[in-house]
C-alpha cells in the first residue's frame, strides 16, 4: 500500500488572519505557496461535512471570484465521475457559468481565454 501526506503550513498575523499558506506533499519534488485553500472532507460518523477555508489577506476579490468558480466546475466533474449524474452535473456547471456572470469574471480582461 502507498501512502501520501499533505501538510498545510498556515502563517498567522497578531490578529489572527492568514498571512501565507504553504503545502507540501511527500510525493511532490516542489514547496508550494497557495493564497486560497478549502478543504472539504466527509465525517462517516456525522454524517456530515467537515470544511477548513482559509485564504491570506492578499488574496483580491477577483482571484477568490475566479477561485470559486473554477471550484464549482471541479466539484461537478468530480460529482459527474463519481455518480455518473450527467444532468446533475449539468446544473452544476449552469450555475457555475450564472456565478461567473453575476461577479463579472467574464468581462474582465484578466480572466479572458
Amino acid at each position: 500500500m502507498t501512502k501520501s501526506e499533505i501538510k498545510f503550513t498556515v502563517t498567522l498575523d497578531d490578529n489572527m488572519v492568514a498571512e501565507k499558506i504553504d503545502w507540501t506533499a511527500s510525493d511532490a519534488k516542489e514547496h508550494n505557496t497557495s493564497k486560497g485553500v478549502m478543504i472539504s472532507v466527509w465525517d462517516t460518523k456525522e454524517n456530515n461535512t467537515m470544511r477548513i477555508d482559509f485564504w491570506t489577506k492578499d488574496m483580491m476579490v477577483d482571484e477568490m471570484c475566479q477561485f470559486y468558480h473554477q471550484t464549482f466546475l471541479s466539484m461537478a466533474d468530480t460529482f459527474e465521475r463519481a455518480t455518473g449524474e450527467t444532468e446533475v452535473a449539468k446544473s452544476m456547471r449552469n450555475f457555475a457559468q450564472q456565478f461567473g456572470e453575476k461577479v463579472n469574471l467574464f468581462t474582465n480582461k484578466k480572466f479572458d481565454a
